[in-house]
């Protein structure tokens, strides 16, 4: 079953894909976009997405680590040490796995609201 239209760009761009068209790689790196998409020519030279991703996903994993650290605090109240090696290498997984779909997906957003939709080849 297809997405609905309007999920499209913002699911293509989760995936790291062009907004646009939806099969084009959106990432030449880790985080650095590419210029052009390769697949439909969409320029990303106007496309920015400034703090945003990285606003989002502080909000996201700082309420998963603190309400972690909280429960887990208040049932076991472990040493400090065991929250340590829990608590901060999840921190930093989740917000490396999170911070480039989120990127995507502002960008998704940006070109969405910016051009009214997606471009089809």
């Amino acid at each position: 079953m297809r997405a609905p239209v309007a999920l499209e760009p913002f699911l293509a761009g989760l995936r790291g894909r062009c907004p646009s068209c939806g099969l084009g790689p959106l990432f030449a790196g880790f985080l650095k976009l590419q210029p052009a998409c390769p697949r439909c020519g969409y320029d990303f030279a106007d496309v920015d997405s400034g703090d945003g991703p990285a606003v989002f996903v502080i909000m996201i994993v700082g309420f998963i680590i603190v309400f972690g650290a909280l429960v887990t605090e208040i049932t076991y109240d472990p040493p400090v040490w065991v929250d340590l090696i829990i608590w901060l290498p999840l921190g930093a997984a989740l917000c490396l796995g999170l911070l480039r779909p989120m990127k995507g997906l502002m960008i998704a957003a940006q070109i969405r609201n910016r051009d009214g939709g997606p471009h089809r080849p």
